[in-house]
């Protein structure tokens, strides 16, 4: 399998939707507001659920929200 980077619209999405906070975001999905800055950041992968709830928050498809940059 060759390396890649998910990559993700969540701060975007935050601010296109009234400037919604890393902790409104973290508070809705159940997880802090580090992690939702980390995961904007590509700093932390979240998992499958979190990403599924991070999507459902902005009324998006998942792949609307996160995709995968393949290397090469």
């Amino acid at each position: 399998m060759t390396g890649g980077k998910l990559k993700n619209q969540v701060r975007t999405l935050r601010f296109l939707n009234g400037e919604m906070t890393q902790g409104d975001l973290g508070q809705k999905i159940g997880v802090t507001r580090q992690t939702i800055a980390a995961i904007e950041a590509g700093k932390y992968s979240p998992s499958l659920e979190a990403a599924f709830r991070i999507a459902a928050v902005f009324g998006k498809p998942l792949d609307e929200v996160f995709q995968w940059e393949a290397e090469g």
